[in-house]
């Protein structure tokens, strides 16, 4: 899962620091079976022992560090150990999911809503998948060079643009921002369907001409190519396509990437779109009220790994519809107000 690079951002590097710390595990079969039937305490919020994996995503994307981070106050809170895995994030987070290859998968609200609906990139209605919490949101980050002459999504056309790895929310994003502008992502588009990293090293070496990325700020790898190419490169305004993807989906919403994100000129208005923590229906009651305690109650713990965990907000995290919430934590949710 290493890879030989200069991480320019410090909170990357506090997210490399929590992951090794956690222990980032790769994917297991299924859940143990004394973690998936769990034990109630005394409040009926006990997890029972046994060990449970969390899907990320790229690695130098939020998932990823705050999965590292959420592994960590997990295993040294709760009974259950935790181990976080780099996936592609969430198309692919809930596939595994339900594959029980995850126990707890970062998703974007948007393909959890396909999910659950048997919409877009998934046959048939995912009704196993609940949520633990609504937690912070995902800013949609298009940034392109500023010699290749794009300064909306419509100028796609032709374009070498990397609409994110396959199978993850940053591509169903991408793909929903192309069809708003009125192009055929298959047709008009040179789609290159590359990771994070990838991404920023083709973007560097000028053989692609922007990227879109949905995630938390600051992103690693945004940081990174900001840094390196400075007044080379720009963000583009997308918010003009926001009625059409509103028609998509009303949980999109205007926000602003502020300057000091990534020390550019001025403010970017964008797009957003929230995040949930997912989990199967066969998890206990027990053990999903008290990964849902815990993520609340060491909250000060997960914005030390980022400052996206400073989002969290009991008040906001059982808006997940039309995903339902796991008992356990509504129960969880319920005692926090």
């Amino acid at each position: 899962m290493s890879r030989n690079r200069v991480r320019t951002s410090v909170v990357a590097v506090a997210a490399t620091a929590a992951l090794a710390l956690a222990g980032c595990g790769g994917k297991q079969d299924r859940t143990s079976d004394t973690a998936a039937s769990g034990s109630a305490g005394g409040d009926g919020c006990t997890a029972s022992a046994g060990q449970i994996t969390i899907a990320t995503g790229n690695s130098t994307g939020v998932y990823y560090a705050l999965g590292g981070g959420l592994a960590q106050v997990i295993s040294a809170n709760t009974e259950l150990k935790a181990t976080a895995a780099e996936t592609g994030a969430s198309v692919q987070n809930i596939q595994q999911l339900v594959d029980k290859k995850y126990d707890i998968a970062f998703s974007l609200a948007d393909t959890a809503a396909d999910a659950v609906t048997g919409k877009g990139a998934f046959e048939g209605k995912q009704a196993d998948v609940k949520a633990l919490a609504r937690i912070y949101s995902n800013y949609t980050q298009v940034v392109v060079s500023k010699k290749s002459g794009i300064t909306k999504v419509e100028d796609f056309k032709g374009k070498r643009i990397s609409t994110g790895s396959p199978k993850s929310g940053t591509e169903v994003m991408a793909n929903r921002l192309i069809k708003a502008a009125g192009l055929d992502p298959a047709k008009d588009v040179q789609a290159q369907r590359l990771d994070l990293t990838k991404t920023v090293d083709a973007m560097k070496d000028g053989s692609i001409d922007g990227l879109v990325w949905s995630g938390g700020l600051p992103t690693g790898g945004i940081t990174d190519l900001m840094t390196a190419m400075k007044d080379q490169v720009q963000f583009v305004d997308i918010t003009p396509l926001l009625p059409k993807l509103k028609e998509v989906n009303e949980v999109y919403a205007e926000d602003v990437i502020p300057a000091a994100t990534y020390k550019t000129a001025a403010d970017a208005k964008t797009i957003v779109v929230p995040n949930l923590l997912l989990v199967r229906s066969d998890m206990s009651d027990a053990n999903a009220c008290a990964l849902t305690k815990v993520l609340f109650d060491k909250k000060a713990d997960l914005e030390k790994v980022h400052p996206a965990a400073k989002d969290l907000d009991p008040a906001t995290a059982k808006e997940s519809a039309p995903v339902e919430l796991h008992p356990g934590s509504q129960k969880a949710l319920d005692s926090l107000g």
